[in-house]
This record gives C-alpha cells, sequence and structure tokens, in this order.
C-alpha cells in the first residue's frame, strides 16, 4: 500500500487554526478530566495502603473489626501481650506495642466560635512512634501528658478546613470547653495519617471518660501472624481479634470501591461527551475535504492509506491535547490534597496515571476518525470530484 507522507497530516492541521484550536482543547480538557480521575483513584489507594505496615498487627475488640472507634480493649491486654507473646519486636527492652484510643471530637478554631468541626484524634503514648515508623516529627516536640498539647500531621489543617497558621506549633483548638495547644507536627509521606491530631493518650481517656483502649497496634519481631492470632484465640476472656494492619487498610479500600467506580463513569460520560464534540467537529473539517481526498485517490493513493492519513491527522491533534493536559495536571493536581472521610490523600499524577491519558488520547484520535473519514471516502472518485 502506498502510503502519504506524514508531513502531509501535519500540515493539514495548519489550514484551518481556529479548528485546530477548537480540537485541541476540547481533547486537553477531555484527557485532562481523565488524568485527574485518574489521580484521584490512585491517590486513595495509595494512601491507605501505605497507612497499613505488613508486621503490624492491631489487636481489637472482637466484633469490631470493622471499625477501630467502636472498638473497646481492657487496659491490662498491653501488659498481658507484650509479657505472653514472645517474638515482638523490641529495642532495649522496650517492645513495639502501643495503646492507643481513636476518636473522633468536635473542636473549635476559637473559644468563642460558633462552628465546629469533626476531628479526628489518635490518643497516643511515645510508643506510637515505633510501630507507626513512617511517622517523623518535623516541627516542634511531643506532647506531654497532662498539659493539653497536641501533636498534628501536616495535612490536619486540609482536613479542618483551616488555614495551615492555625495549626502550626503555637496555635491551639477548643475542644470541650478547654484551649488545646499545639506543640508539634509531623508526617507521615502519603499517608492519610498525616492528617490526624495526636495528644497523650491519658489526656483523651479523661476527656472522654473511659478506661479501655481502642486497640493495641504491635510490631513483629521474630514471630508470625499466626502466633497473635492463636493468642487472641486461646484468651477467650480478652475477647480479642487480631488483623493486619496493612489487611485492615485494605478492606477499607474496598469499602470505598463505590465511590471510584462513580468517579470513573463520571469521566467516562463526559469523555464520551467530549468524543461526540470531536465527531461533529472532524465531519465538518473532513466533509469540507472530499474533493480533495477524491484527487488523492485519482493520485494512486487508496482509500486505506487516505483513512489512515486522517486518523494520524486526528491523532497528532489529540496527543498535543494530551501533552497540553499532562503538563497541567503535574504542574497544577500533583499532590493537590484532597479530603475524604478517613482523613486526607494527594492526588497521583504518576507513570500510569499518564499513561492513561495519553492511552485516553490515542482512542480519542482513532474513534473521532474513523466515522466522519469513512463517511467522506465512500462515495466513488465520480461523485466525489462533482461535489461541492
Amino acid at each position: 500500500m502506498r502510503r502519504i507522507p506524514f508531513e502531509y497530516a501535519v500540515r493539514n492541521l495548519g489550514r484551518s487554526p481556529q479548528r485546530c484550536a477548537a480540537g485541541l482543547v476540547g481533547s486537553a480538557l477531555v484527557v485532562l478530566l481523565i488524568l485527574c480521575a485518574g489521580g484521584f483513584v490512585r491517590g486513595m489507594i495509595r494512601g491507605l495502603s501505605v497507612t497499613g505496615q505488613a508486621d503490624n498487627v492491631i489487636l481489637l475488640g472482637a466484633g469490631s473489626e470493622e471499625s477501630i472507634e467502636r472498638s473497646e480493649v481492657d487496659a491490662a491486654v498491653p501488659g498481658i501481650v507484650a509479657a505472653a507473646i514472645s517474638g515482638i519486636r523490641s529495642d532495649l527492652g522496650q517492645a513495639y506495642v502501643s495503646e492507643e484510643s481513636h476518636v473522633q471530637v468536635e473542636i473549635r478554631d476559637r473559644a468563642d466560635a460558633q462552628e465546629t468541626r469533626s476531628a479526628f484524634f489518635r490518643g497516643v503514648t511515645p510508643a506510637a512512634l515505633l510501630v507507626h515508623r513512617q511517622v517523623r516529627i518535623v516541627e516542634g516536640r511531643f506532647p506531654r501528658a497532662g498539659s493539653r498539647e497536641l501533636l498534628v500531621g501536616r495535612h490536619a489543617a486540609v482536613r479542618l478546613g483551616l488555614p495551615e497558621a492555625a495549626l502550626a506549633p503555637g496555635g491551639s483548638v477548643w475542644m470541650d470547653g478547654h484551649e488545646w495547644k499545639v506543640v508539634g507536627r509531623f508526617a507521615a509521606p502519603g499517608s492519610v495519617i498525616e492528617s490526624e491530631l495526636w495528644c497523650p493518650l491519658s489526656d483523651i481517656q479523661i476527656m472522654m471518660k473511659r478506661t479501655s483502649y481502642s486497640c493495641v497496634v504491635l510490631t513483629l519481631g521474630d514471630a508470625e501472624f499466626a502466633d497473635v492470632d492463636a493468642f487472641c484465640k486461646q484468651r477467650l476472656d480478652l475477647e480479642l481479634v487480631a488483623i493486619r494492619e496493612s489487611d485492615y487498610y485494605a478492606k477499607l479500600t474496598d469499602f470505598f470501591g463505590p465511590i471510584r467506580m462513580v468517579v470513573w463513569a463520571t469521566a467516562a460520560l463526559i469523555a464520551l461527551g467530549g468524543l461526540f464534540g470531536g465527531l461533529n467537529t472532524l465531519y465538518a473539517a473532513f466533509a469540507s475535504r472530499v474533493r480533495e481526498l477524491a484527487t488523492l485517490q485519482t493520485l494512486g493513493y487508496s482509500r486505506r492509506a487516505i483513512l489512515l492519513s486522517l486518523i494520524q491527522e486526528s491523532q497528532v491533534l489529540t496527543c498535543t491535547g494530551a501533552l497540553v493536559a499532562s503538563l497541567a495536571a503535574l504542574l497544577c493536581l500533583d499532590g493537590l490534597a484532597v479530603r475524604f472521610s478517613m482523613g486526607v490523600f494527594a492526588l497521583a499524577i504518576d507513570g500510569p496515571t499518564l499513561a492513561m491519558g495519553i492511552g485516553a488520547a490515542l482512542l480519542l484520535g482513532l474513534f473521532g476518525a474513523l466515522p466522519p473519514g469513512w463517511r467522506c471516502l465512500r462515495p466513488t472518485i465520480g461523485e466525489a470530484l462533482k461535489a461541492a
């Protein structure tokens, strides 16, 4: 098959600058939307998967596997677990066992503020820094018990809809009529923990008037998960259930599956609208070139070669739009914090997401050119040359 030079397809794009600009902007917007959807889904999955560590085990109250906040674990459990299960990781005699209380609390940013905000509090001891190894204090210090002090994640302000300065060290929030001072800020790159507020375990226990914990998190050393699971099944009096931390957050990822489906469906519907808009543009563009295409046939080019050239022309346009959209997504969307019920995650415009956008642009160029191209090539050469 004798092919039409690629330069012919590229030069044709410049014949109608307005039509070319419209196609470029349309394809860029469609690809940008797909990149947003892809970045949202991958960011959510990455945020939850990074939060859970494979060698951490969470001990919850039996029957509360779906929610740590509803779980109750007896206050004696951390000591019993550390003594009864051999092989828990430890350093300098300190076992990696962290008792924690997880609660949602209404806070105010000022003492006289009428509006309240729902914040996720994690009551912890310094042992939490041993088991949650991705957490690093980047500013200030760990809070002291009995002083109503807070250590806040670097995305907590975004989660609460407050300015960054409100939760910087030295700032404060009001909870249950008392002022809580922010004394430090921590980072846990990529995880949803970064949207939490940490405070001393004893302080949150007193405020919530509870003596039990929400969970106990331990890190495995020589022990296997089966050892911890067997301990929970043998000590029925403690009413515990063990679950890997990575499995717990994987279940949360599945829980948000319907949201991801809605995001993809919305992106697909808008992309379909963009495809129909592109079809109309190309129908008009190709229809004005029926005589030109017939002339190419008289010069010896087959209909297949002409159709391939039209597809190249369409794909050059959509791929250029995809490059513009990718650049805009990398500059403006990558890492953008998004709030959701579990906290905050960052949009991930990474390699797979960009590949998804380029793939969508190629499909858009292919299916956008096929129907109008085929329609313009269907008449005989004689009929086409007589066309107005």
